[in-house]
């Protein structure tokens, strides 16, 4: 046998390998995890809540408008005029129509309403620019800027469209007009207030379902279709609006025209159940005006937009008198 050698004993692998490090999830704890987590989802929330307001800015500055399906000739076998003229800050061209009434200084500029183009189907335009035509005054239909069959832009609530509102005026006068009345509808009654502020151009106004905008009537609307709170909301859209279309609330003069006393007579035509421009509007715009010849019909139970279809009778026979009231004055002038 050989030699006894010790035996050295092997330390086992378990006792040399090096201690093993912790594993990774155990870095971070459930807290961290349950942070980041409900950081991602208000981050997430507020993204889609700006996301949402920005929307309603961008529906509210680029309106859907209808083409034109229609003209003058057809419509009332008017004869009418293809016309271009600038709007008063030079800033692009309008479209219209001129309805020229034989041997007449007198002429009505119809200012329409948002979402709608010069022909404003559910008024119906037609029948008052025949109504107005057959009373011997010659008829402008124009489209605002927001509804032009090309070069469209956005609507600003009644900053450029003041502008081009003006513009048709002074087509209507370059016609030789010495009597201008401008009949204007929902945001294009608004509009005709707000280009008033800036022209003595103009003898008389006919307001149907004067829409003004204003913090309180963008809310009143946007609430009519989702309800967001009233704040932050209104400061957000008002923050988003310039950006969309270069408009801010604060340009519109909607404090001046709310305490306006226009120096040529105004008849206001409104409906207790406007959703989109509630009534006392109009009755607040009407106690400021002191011109004997002002005056407002309130009509119970019609809604925006929609008193002639539903009273045409009624609705005809007070704008007649009322027009032939600014005519007697202007007579009265001009001796």
């Amino acid at each position: 046998m050989g030699p006894n050698y010790p035996v050295e004993l092997l330390p086992s692998s378990a006792s040399t390998a090096p201690e093993a490090s912790a594993p990774p999830s155990s870095r971070f704890s459930f807290k961290n995890i349950s942070i980041a987590l409900l950081l991602s989802l208000v981050f997430f929330l507020s993204f889609c809540f700006i996301a949402l307001h920005g929307f309603i800015a961008w529906v509210l500055s680029n309106p859907t408008v209808a083409p034109l399906y229609s003209n003058p000739k057809l419509a009332k076998n008017l004869e009418y005029e293809d016309i271009l003229f600038p709007a008063a800050d030079g800033s692009r061209m309008m479209q219209g129509w001129y309805i020229p009434a034989e041997d007449s200084d007198k002429t009505i500029v119809f200012s329409h309403g948002y979402g709608a183009n010069r022909e404003e189907t559910w008024i119906p335009m037609y029948d008052l620019a025949h109504f107005a035509h057959n009373l011997d005054f010659n008829v402008v239909m124009f489209d605002y800027g927001f509804a032009a069959q090309n070069s469209k832009e956005v609507a600003t609530g009644g900053k450029k469209e003041a502008q081009q509102l003006l513009g048709a005026i002074q087509f209507a006068k370059q016609r030789g007009s010495q009597e201008i009345i401008v009949w204007g509808f929902s945001m294009g009654a608004g509009t005709a207030l707000q280009a008033a502020l800036k022209t003595d151009e103009i003898d008389g106004m006919i307001l149907d379902s004067t829409f003004l905008l204003e913090p309180d009537t963008m809310y009143h609307n946007i609430r009519q279709y989702i309800g967001l709170p009233r704040h932050p909301s209104l400061e957000i859209i008002g923050m988003l609006l310039p950006i969309l279309n270069g408009t801010s609330l604060r340009q519109i003069p909607y404090q001046e025209v709310k305490t306006t006393d226009y120096p040529f007579p105004i008849q206001f035509i409104h409906g207790t159940r406007d959703e989109k421009a509630p009534y006392p509007i109009a009755e607040k715009l009407a106690a400021n005006q002191t011109n004997p010849a002002s005056d407002v019909w309130i009509v119970e139970g019609s809604y925006h937009e929609l008193i002639y279809r539903e009273y045409p009778k009624q609705y005809l026979r007070l704008v007649s008198t009322f027009l032939s009231k600014i005519g007697q004055s202007t007579v009265s002038a001009a001796k």
